[in-house]
Order: C-alpha cells, then structure tokens, then sequence
C-alpha cells in the first residue's frame, strides 16, 4: 500500500490542506477515468443540486458539474487500489489525529465547458459529519489556459483570503479540512473530471 509523505500530514495539520503530484499512480487514474466515461456514457450521472433536504435545487450559476455516486463497498470499487489506499488513509488520519472517521463518502464529477462552482464549505450547516476533503482529478491534460482551478481560502483580516490556486492536472491529490477551508472550482474551458469525496465520522447513505 502506498503511504503519504510526512510533509502532507504536516501541510494538513498547519495549513488545512495538502497536495500531492505523485502519490496515485498513473494506472489508477487510467482505470478511474475510464470507469467514470463509461458510467457517464451509460446516463448514470446527474446534474449536481445546491442546499439540503427539501430546498434542494439545481442552479448552474453556482454549481455546473453533474456527479454519480459511487460505493467504495461494491465492484468494481471494492478491490481497486484506489479505494483501497483511501480506507488506509482513513485508518492514518484516526490514528494521527483521533477524528474518529468511520466512511467514505464518494462521487464522480464531471465539469463541462464554462462551468464551475461558486466558493463553499463542504461540511454543511447543522450536519458536521464531513471531516476531511479528498479529490483525485481524472483528466489526461490539462494546461494553465484551461481554467478549471480548484482555489482554497483562508479567514483573514478582511474575510476570506486565497491562499493557493490548483490545477486540476493529471492524478493530483488534495485533501483538506472540510469544516475549515472555504474553496472553489472556476469555470473551466474544456471537460474536467474528478472523483471527490469525504471522510465522515458517521455512516451516510450516498445519493
């Protein structure tokens, strides 16, 4: 099983978040992708909605991508080294920093051209059970003038600061606090794909 540098837990202690270029590799993210297309292909992804319960909507103006979900526990995801290496970094995290994280929380993501998704937190309001933030990008390329960037921000002396602006390049890793770091996804130029997800100290039924 492959491990993490130090410097990431590090990064994620310090910063709230943390970023790796070469930790997953290359025919991981192959098989992913290819896995992601053909669900897509399929009609098993759906427009991404906004808010929670009952005032869920769709509103392309702050968020654009459309998701499916997948279930770590299934085929073909149980035995992938993907999702493998995700419940041993669940186990790491408990064993470092005692967030008493029980579950994945996972979905693939597709941006199309000229969408993104407006700055948030990923852990909601009146549900605290996402702790941490993980995000593999799928894509084969990607290019400074392709847009896409995944941006992170910090509470500073005149409210949210960018700290750092990513790219969604071929198998980056971030993970980050879900409870702390406020993000965005800019509007990207070409189609953009990713598999995002959460740690959780509970047990959610996806969807």
């Amino acid at each position: 099983m492959i491990a993490l540098p130090d410097q990431l837990f590090t990064s994620l202690e310090t910063s709230g978040w943390a970023m790796s270029d070469a930790v997953i590799p290359v025919e991981w993210r192959h098989s992913l992708k290819e896995v992601s297309q053909t669900l897509f292909e399929a009609g098993q992804f759906h427009d991404a909605l906004i808010g929670q319960h009952a005032s869920r909507q769709k509103n392309t103006d702050i968020r654009g991508d459309s998701i499916c979900w997948v279930d770590p526990h299934l085929p073909p995801y149980v035995t992938h080294p993907f999702f493998l290496f995700l419940a041993d970094l669940r186990q790491t995290l408990n064993q470092t920093y005692f967030l008493g994280l029980r579950s994945e929380e996972l979905h693939f993501a597709r941006y199309g051209s000229g969408y993104g998704y407006k700055k948030h937190l990923d852990q909601h309001r009146n549900c605290p059970h996402r702790k941490i933030s993980v995000v593999l990008y799928l894509n084969d390329d990607w290019g400074t003038d392709d847009g896409g960037e995944l941006c992170l921000y910090e509470e500073g002396n005149a409210g949210l600061e960018r700290v750092t602006r990513l790219l969604p390049t071929p198998g980056r890793f971030v993970m980050f606090r879900s409870d702390q770091i406020w993000h965005e996804v800019l509007p990207t130029r070409k189609t953009r794909w990713s598999l995002t997800g959460w740690f959780r100290d509970d047990q959610p039924i996806a969807g």
